[in-house]
Order: C-alpha cells, then structure tokens, then sequence
C-alpha cells in the first residue's frame, strides 16, 4: 500500500467547488493524522469552464486521470448550459472512460433524529446497494426520429451483457461476504414484465451457486421499493441494474437522512475509481456558504476505504456520525443554520478527537 495518493478533484459546479473544499481539508488532516499524504491536481472541466471555452472532457485530460489514484468529484450542473450536456460529458466520460462498472451506495443512518420513518433506529437502516453503472438505458443506444413533428418517435433501449452482468453480481457477492453482517444478497429486477432481465436472474443463481454462504433473496423493483419503506432492517446487500439502482438508492438516501448525507463510488476494483456526493450542483445556493459538505466528506471516507486506508475511513465515518449526532445540529439542508466551513471545523474537531 502506497503513502502517496494522486487524486483527481474536479470541484464542478453551483456548491460543487463549496462542498469540495470542505471534503479536502478533511482529507488532508486525515492524511496529517494517518501519516501519508495527498497530492490533488484540480481540473476546471465544469459547465463554467464550457461556457468560457467550449470543452468538454478532452481525451488527454482522460488519459492523464487513468494514471492517478482516484478521482474525486463535487458535482456538476448549470441551468445556463443545455440539460445534460455537460453531465453526459464529464460524469458520463469518466464513468465510461474508466469503466467504473460499480456504483456503491452505501444507505446507513448516522443519526436516528433524521429518518422520516417512524420507530426505526440505525440499527435498523444499514444496508448497501451494488447498482450496475455502465450498462441499461444509460448505455446511450436509442435516439430521437422526426423530432418536434406529430410523427416523433424517441427511443432508448435497455443493454445487458453477459460479462457486464456477471462481473457487477460477482461483486455484490463479495460485498455481501466483506460486510458480513446477514450475509444476505437481494437482486433487484423487473424480469416478470422486462424479459430481457431473465439474464439477469440466471446470472444471480449461477455465480449464487459459488456462494454458498451467502443467502440469495429476489424481489421487482416495485416490491422491494415497498419493503425499504416498510421492514429496511431487512436487507443487507442489494444487487440492481443501472435504473433501478438510479432509483431505489435516492429512496435510500432519503431514509439515511437526505442528499445532503449520502455518497457514493463509481468503482473499478483495483483501478482509478471516483468518489462524490449525490447531490446535485444545487446553484441557487452558489457562493453562499450554507451547504452542507457531509455527503462529500463520506466520499472521502469511501475514497479511502477503497484505496486500502480503512482505519482511516473509518474514523472520518465515526467523526460525521459524532457531529450529526450533537444536540444543535437539526438539519442537514441549507437552512441548517450551521455554515458550510463550520460543518468542515466540526467534523475535523470531532477527527483531531478520535
């Protein structure tokens, strides 16, 4: 295991370099703390650097980031650019380009006081979900014919691969077996009304039979929806394609306690894998330092974590849970009253504590 960690930030959009800088000052007292250290190269690569340039994620600057440790992201959006564009380019691009085939997302709730479902504790909301990330309607396979007319037509066409498939499963079993907590694996699909997820549900017995000590459940989409509200202290790992996983992870997240708390990785295993909060770009709240960072500081524990310093995530976990937990802290939106620098000194004064 390495002492140095190259890391590419790029900060993004609206509160994305807010919330980001906030995250780096966590992630260089934990690297002060741990004793190894962090060298980040900032890319401007964002709708304001499109709007002053005209590029988007050139390949040179994707070819530069295959070759660092990982690569950190703050978030990405602006009403003045067209929908999605800069999305599909720079989140999208790296997510292809890297082939980060794993979207982590952990759904833990640090503190009782923010979940919205009544009687449930943290000990009932801990539970992660393994969403497949580069297949599905994402794929891009689909279009629009005679746009505009009364004879349009729109297309988008759900892409499964047997190797896509599988090695996202493989994955979610070994999740299943490292967490070892119900060691109990859900796949989550829609095989009774899109037939083509059978794939899906045969892939899940057939490497399942190589797990022998992991409990395999299923359960539709809609269903499983249903349970995450009503019995979350079910489940333990869960396995999903791209949309649903696009879906059911925000539910999670609003059971943890909100965007403003939720991370989550685009993983490659063994490779240069990115690590952001799921929020969006949030830009009406720009320069006006009331975001929260929580949920990107938890990126930089998961960042971590996947770079091998655990007890290092760990403890940047620990610190986050100590200081939702406090007293005055009622809210992690942006009227929390609690500034976006002061969630940063909190977090490190909790860190310096441990």
């Amino acid at each position: 295991m390495t002492n140095n960690y190259k890391i590419a930030v790029f900060a993004g959009d609206g509160i994305g370099p807010e919330v980001t800088q906030e995250a780096l000052r966590v992630l260089d007292v934990t690297a002060e703390l741990a004793g190894f250290t962090v060298d980040c190269k900032h890319f401007p690569h964002g709708s304001e650097h499109y709007l002053a340039t005209g590029e988007l994620l050139p390949d040179d600057v994707l070819e530069e980031v295959r070759g660092m440790d990982a690569v950190y992201l703050g978030a990405i959006g602006d009403p003045r650019v067209e929908v999605g564009l800069v999305e599909r380019a720079v989140i999208a691009g790296l997510r292809f380009g890297l082939d980060l085939y794993v979207n982590l997302r952990p759904i833990r709730l640090m503190a009782e006081k923010f979940c919205p479902l009544k009687g449930k504790t943290a000990r009932d909301i801990d539970f992660v979900v393994v969403r497949e990330n580069t297949e599905d309607a994402y794929a891009g396979i689909g279009g629009i014919l005679k746009k505009g007319t009364d004879n349009e037509v729109a297309m988008q066409q759900m892409v499964y691969t047997r190797q896509g498939v599988e090695r996202v499963i493989r994955y979610a079993f070994e999740t299943a077996r490292k967490r070892d907590r119900q060691k109990k694996l859900l796949l989550v699909d829609k095989a009774n009304a899109i037939r083509a997820q059978d794939i899906w549900t045969r892939i899940f017995a057939e490497v399942g039979e190589e797990y022998p000590d992991i409990e395999r459940e299923h359960a539709y989409v809609d269903a499983a929806c249903m349970w995450m509200v009503k019995n979350p202290e079910s489940f333990d790992t869960v396995v999903t394609t791209n949309l649903f996983g696009d879906i059911i992870t925000d539910l999670g997240a609003v059971l943890q306690g909100g965007m403003g708390v939720a991370a989550s990785g685009n993983i490659n295993p063994g490779k240069v894998s990115l690590f952001e909060p799921i929020h969006g770009s949030a830009p009406k709240y720009k320069g006006q330092n009331v975001s929260c960072p929580i949920a990107a500081i938890a990126a930089v524990y998961m960042m971590l974590d996947e770079l091998g310093q655990s007890s290092s995530a760990a403890k940047i976990e620990q610190a986050i849970e100590k200081v939702l937990s406090s007293e005055d802290v009622t809210s992690v939106s942006a009227s929390s009253g609690i500034s976006t620098s002061e969630w940063g000194d909190r977090v490190i004064e909790a860190l310096r504590q441990l």
